[in-house]
């Protein structure tokens, strides 16, 4: 076990899940993932391995056939498998986004419906906000829902979907006038809508098309797409938890799960490249003794792992203010923000350590320096996350005049 972003107070059951995914990830995981990225293959195998271990359904409650584990736990499995591929958590993460949504603001029938079939990993999930015309900005969406009899019709344009193919159920944030008088607020005048579709690429059921994979420098073998609904009809009783004009907080509750799972994801990549730039600097030798000898890379090592144990420690207080019940987008905000740029510097680090080794394909931290920067966007830019901050600091230190 690593010495490294230890977790206090874990049960034996927690501490059991998590030496599973461990060894899952240093048996399956690692020795493929580098190849498999740089063909930008889907992990079949590793999904399906993941599947059998009950992963898909690790925060689903048990009454849904789930494990029913905590916000934490599945953090902490999260990191695992980021230290391992970063893009396999980001298959799960998708998932777990709307099957979270479902438990916390699905009808009945929704969660009857669907939460089994996510639990055994039979039904994949992905979620939809952004569109190619705004990025952090969600009351500029333009995506919109008009009511037809018993169905609504949608048409618009999404982007950056993970999972975008082969998922079989995308939750999709629309604009949905309709019941909401001119002039109320853009964020109360929208819908969240459990999409049903079959996996591929192409026209995958009538008004609903996924053009294809989007080529990008990293995050590869998970497949990012382009969602376009164009006359897409769904039944009213697919809209989550079968009020309109609820889809933007149902989002953003999602969100703040997702931003704890970023958070996870970079101190995972972290802890792999401080692992990498360790090993490598006792290996090297320059001037007549390893690199590890040398006071300056002795500091890098210091530096990059006092990051790793911090943005540790910021992920797993997000994750368990998240359980108790309490609001934490303070404290997700945080620890994503945090996690992510210290993942950043934490690979730079290991890359600058690996010297013009590292700029070479046959070495793992080439991989890792691609992957880093989707981390300093994904859920929510730096500048989001410090204005989310902010704003908080604000409320809790009102000055008193």
């Amino acid at each position: 076990m690593a010495r490294l972003a230890q977790t206090a107070g874990l049960t034996d059951i927690q501490r059991e899940i998590l030496s599973t995914v461990r060894d899952f990830v240093d048996k399956e995981i690692l020795p493929v993932a580098t190849e498999l990225e740089h063909r930008d293959e889907y992990p079949q195998a590793i999904v399906d391995g993941l599947k059998e271990l009950g992963l898909f359904g690790l925060m689903i409650p048990e009454e849904y056939g789930g494990l029913g584990e905590s916000l934490l736990t599945y953090a902490l499995c999260v990191e695992e498998i980021a230290r391992g591929w970063m893009s396999v958590s980001g298959i799960i993460n998708t998932h777990f986004i709307v099957a979270y949504m479902l438990k916390q603001h699905g009808t009945q029938e929704q969660k009857d419906h669907f939460l089994p079939r996510m639990a055994a990993g039979d039904i994949r999930g992905a979620f939809s906000m952004s569109e190619p015309g705004l990025g952090s900005d969600v009351s500029a969406i333009t995506s919109k829902a008009v009511k037809d009899g018993d169905e609504y019709v949608l048409t618009g344009q999404k982007m950056w979907l993970t999972n975008g193919g082969t998922s079989s159920l995308v939750a999709v944030l629309v604009r949905s006038d309709e019941g909401h008088p001119e002039g109320t607020a853009p964020h109360k005048s929208m819908t969240t809508f459990l999409v049903e579709k079959e996996p591929g690429f192409g026209e995958v059921r009538p008004g609903l098309t996924i053009p294809g994979k989007i080529d990008k420098m990293g995050y590869k073998g998970v497949d990012t797409t382009e969602l376009i609904m164009d006359g897409l009809r769904i039944p009213a009783d697919r809209v989550l938890g079968g009020q309109t004009g609820r889809g933007f907080y149902q989002m953003m509750d999602g969100v703040e799960v997702g931003r704890v799972n970023v958070a996870a994801r970079g101190c995972g990549v972290a802890q792999r490249a401080f692992e990498l730039g360790v090993s490598y600097a006792q290996q090297r030798h320059t001037f007549g003794k390893p690199i590890a000898q040398h006071q300056a890379i002795q500091f890098k090592l210091a530096e990059m792992a006092t990051k790793v144990e911090a943005a540790h420690a910021m992920m797993v207080n997000a994750a368990r203010k998240k359980d108790s019940g309490e609001r934490n987008d303070l404290e997700a905000g945080m620890a994503k923000y945090l996690a992510s740029e210290y993942c950043k510097e934490v690979v730079e680090d290991a890359f600058r350590i690996h010297g013009g080794y590292g700029f070479s394909k046959e070495y793992e931290i080439e991989r890792l320096y691609r992957e880093a920067p989707m981390l300093l966007i994904g859920e929510g830019t730096a500048e989001i996350q410090k204005m989310i901050i902010g704003r908080r600091l604000l409320e809790e230190y009102r000055f008193q005049g």
